[in-house]
């Protein structure tokens, strides 16, 4: 009897060209877009600083103190690339591409086939992996080798996943979170070789626990945390430093560790992870599915996630939610991009477990996770969460343009990253530097203390630092603890604004609930006659 030929599965490199193919033709409209946000304000002006003053150290912009990593490897893309959004942009889609190879062979390692395809398609759209996936900040960069590491935890390959951690933690500090968490999972645990499918196709030599004491298995975590020790008493030795500038410090540190600002950001993190951007969906009809009992087809009864890898995905989710609550001033989705495809994988097998015909409802998770890129919630998110972020590029590109050609000798007032847009043009806004003034927002306080110094500047450039759109439940009570703990404030409105300061609008654009607004200062004779004479 003929034996039937054995069923073809891709390896990794294949898995990585298809991915990076598929999600490079999704985001080839975002390629081109200028750098965005926290993108401007901090990591590609420390790449620059790397490429072009050759220091690990920023001097350009705020020392946030992360490792060098990421802008390392920004530093090595945008210098072959000539200093384009696009080489970044495309180096950050290879990291993603790489990032959701191991999402798949994560879940086809823990479950089946089936739930790694579904399990990667749903991670690639979920609407903060997907706007994360093109964007330069480290979040990505951690995330992509923190994902790389647990897999290679599951295939009992232990020693070789601190390779991963180490990189991870060089990428950004907080990826500490995840080896941490699975050290004080081992010491825990009992014994689960016998939990894990042994990885056949692989000749590497394991770590078998049986031989390994709780107190050894868990002091392997432990290796990362010693390029992270190094780079901290570098970053000390050079500036007198362990973390980042005073400002820096105080935001993300001192400032967080409030009694209640840390249980409201415990709630709002755990929101983050099993709620914003529809994952509530996913998150209820994994709940719904645990209701039914186990499908029987011809193979048997279909198996879940084993249980001890399930409590280690857990312990790894709670440890985000947990340090993320305990430090960091902004409550960012991006932070906690590494749980996120855990929280999907088991999402998607337990639909698989207990529904039939499960592949239905995994194609409307995955339908919900893409209706959130483009359609903005009934609550507040931050752009960077979904696409709202290319909204806010393109206005303030137009904005730059629209100073380039009208507003050539102006000094311009305006807010953070604005003031970085405008003199710093290889972050795609502009062509030359331009003269600005900063102010910290556009709220009714900043815009007064503006006018005192009124003769110093010619424009104002407005922008909605804050995303507002319509929200289902607005509390005072609640906006007010945004403001003492979250750095929440409300802008006047371009209308409010230009009356207050008394200029003319000459440009205005709106997209969805973003905005930008250029004023033109009415000018005294004096002032006029100053201009002309520094112009001649």
């Amino acid at each position: 009897m003929k034996a039937s030929p054995k069923r073809w599965q891709p390896g990794a490199l294949h898995l990585f060209l298809i991915i990076f193919i598929g999600i490079f033709a999704l985001h080839l409209p975002l390629l081109r877009l200028p750098f965005f946000w926290d993108e401007a304000g901090f990591y590609v002006p420390a790449a620059y600083d790397l490429a072009h003053s050759h220091t690990l150290i920023p001097t350009t912009t705020l020392d946030t103190g992360h490792p060098p990593l990421s802008a390392t490897y920004l530093a090595l893309w945008l210098t072959l690339g000539g200093w384009q959004p696009a080489a970044a942009r495309i180096a950050m889609l290879l990291l993603a591409a790489f990032a959701l190879t191991n999402v798949f062979l994560l879940a086809r390692r823990v479950a089946n086939s089936g739930v790694a395809i579904a399990s990667t398609i749903a991670t690639a759209v979920y609407p903060v992996f997907f706007a994360q996936s093109s964007l330069t900040h480290a979040d990505l960069t951690a995330a992509a080798f923190t994902l790389w590491g647990i897999r290679l935890v599951m295939e009992a390959r232990v020693g070789f996943a601190q390779l991963a951690f180490c990189l991870a933690v060089l990428s950004k500090e907080t990826a500490i979170i995840t080896p941490l968490a699975l050290g004080l999972w081992e010491l825990v645990r009992k014994d689960i070789s016998s939990e894990i499918k042994p990885d056949t196709n692989k000749d590497t030599p394991t770590l078998p626990a049986p031989m390994l004491t709780r107190i050894s298995r868990s002091a392997i975590y432990a290796v990362p945390l010693v390029p992270l020790f190094v780079w901290l008493g570098y970053h000390h030795h050079l500036t007198g430093r362990f973390l980042g500038n005073a400002e820096f410090f105080q935001y993300n540190v001192t400032q967080a560790l409030n009694p209640l600002r840390i249980l409201l950001a415990m709630l709002m993190r755990t929101w983050h992870l099993l709620g914003t951007m529809n994952m509530l969906a996913l998150t209820a009809a994994t709940i719904v599915a645990m209701r039914f009992p186990p499908v029987t087809d011809a193979t048997g009864e279909r198996q879940r996630i084993a249980i001890p890898v399930q409590l280690q995905f857990a312990a790894i989710m709670l440890g985000h939610i947990v340090l993320f609550s305990l430090l960091g001033g902004a409550l960012l989705t991006r932070y906690l991009l590494p749980a996120y495809p855990l929280v999907i994988i088991i999402g998607m097998s337990t639909l698989r477990r207990r529904i039939l015909s499960w592949e239905w409802p995994a194609a409307v998770m995955v339908t919900c996770f893409a209706m959130a890129l483009v359609l903005d919630p009934p609550y507040r998110i931050a752009p960077e969460d979904n696409l709202t972020y290319k909204d806010y590029v393109e206005l303030h590109a137009r904005a730059a343009q629209f100073i380039a050609q009208h507003e050539k000798d102006a000094a311009i007032l305006t807010a953070w990253p604005a003031t970085d847009e405008l003199t710093k043009p290889y972050l795609g806004y502009t062509s030359s530097p331009r003269t600005v003034l900063a102010i910290r927002d556009f709220t009714a306080e900043e815009l007064i203390k503006a006018r005192r110094i009124r003769p110093k500047f010619q424009v104002v450039y407005l922008f909605s630092t804050k995303y507002e759109s319509s929200t289902w439940f607005r509390s005072e009570r609640w906006e007010q603890l945004n403001r003492r703990f979250f750095d929440y404030h409300q802008d006047l409105s371009p209308q409010a604004a230009a009356e207050l300061l008394g200029g003319k609008v000459v440009f205005v654009a709106r997209e969805k609930a973003e905005w930008v607004e250029i004023i033109e200062m009415q000018q005294t004779s004096v002032e006029a006659a100053g201009r002309k004479l520094d112009r001649n």
